[in-house]
């Protein structure tokens, strides 16, 4: 039947995985939209932060949701975003409601028992037609001079496929890192190495098989890296981690109409979820 934790983040993914572009499908996206809000409403005040797109789609206000949670000591905050817009056609499961039920999650955990550091738990829009709401976001940060710890970006976190020669790479890396597509993966840039050698650590404690890659440049001699809000953050200098099971590396169902819940593993999802736990409860 699955754990109590398995039974939310179930509950979770039955609201969010439905189709939910933001221009095809905007009943679903706003449906979406307003379920996170109500579900970080419960943890504190949610500040919707508006941006305007200029380019790549048809000129439109859209918001970030964000949720800021105190922390027991005055450092600067940790950041943990996941986009909630979606692809047409697709009920997107994995991309990205999995992401989503996580940061939920994470959002009643550090309400009731507060990190080190402050956590502010985003909701981006937009990440399908080019990161924008995480874009505006960055460039506000860096625009008022605002520090941060870093910043986790949760991407695509439930599918698994335990059988060998089930994951893919870009040229290059096939040699560096396993065949079996059953681990979890943390890309990051050169100022997040800490970082992820503390989440993975906690997540290979929790029986997610864990593997971790450092990219300079902000990810441009490997421009699949960046594929995800994380780089918005690097593009500003900024420490950022995308958490992932390396979506069509891995997931044949992705941007499809089979992203289901069926295809997920749950008991892989609540690892995930308890490995970020730990390796943000006493800070990175």
């Amino acid at each position: 039947m699955g754990s109590p934790l398995q039974k939310r983040l179930l509950q979770h993914l039955s609201h969010l995985a439905r189709e939910r572009d933001p221009y095809l499908a905007t009943a679903g996206h706003f449906f979406v939209k307003e379920y996170i809000y109500q579900e970080l409403s419960q943890w504190g005040t949610v500040r919707r932060h508006s941006f305007r797109t200029l380019k790549k789609v048809a000129k439109s206000i859209h918001e970030n949701l964000i949720l800021s949670l105190p922390g027991r000591q005055s450092l600067p905050p940790i950041l943990i975003g996941a986009h909630f817009d979606g692809v047409p056609g697709s009920p997107g499961a994995d991309d990205n409601a999995t992401g989503v039920a996580v940061l939920l999650e994470l959002a009643q955990h550090f309400h009731h028992h507060p990190a080190r550091h402050p956590i502010h738990i985003i909701g981006f829009d937009l990440e399908e037609y080019g990161r924008l709401g995480s874009q505006a976001y960055a460039q506000e940060l860096r625009q008022t001079n605002t520090r941060i710890t870093t910043m986790i970006s949760l991407e695509m976190l439930g599918y698994i496929d335990a059988r060998k020669h089930t994951q893919r790479y870009p040229p290059g890396l096939k040699y560096l890192y396993p065949s079996t597509g059953n681990f979890i993966a943390l890309l990051g840039n050169l100022r997040s190495i800490p970082t992820m050698f503390k989440m993975s650590t906690h997540f290979k404690r929790n029986g997610a098989p864990c593997e971790w890659l450092p990219v300079p440049l902000r990810g441009t001699p490997i421009p699949d890296t960046r594929r995800s809000d994380h780089a918005s953050f690097w593009d500003y200098g900024y420490s950022a981690v995308m958490v992932t099971d390396t979506a069509d590396s891995r997931n044949p169902h992705y941007h499809k109409p089979s992203d289901t819940i069926a295809t997920l593993n749950l008991e892989f999802l609540e690892s995930i979820y308890i490995g970020l736990v730990q390796a943000i409860q006493n800070g990175m």
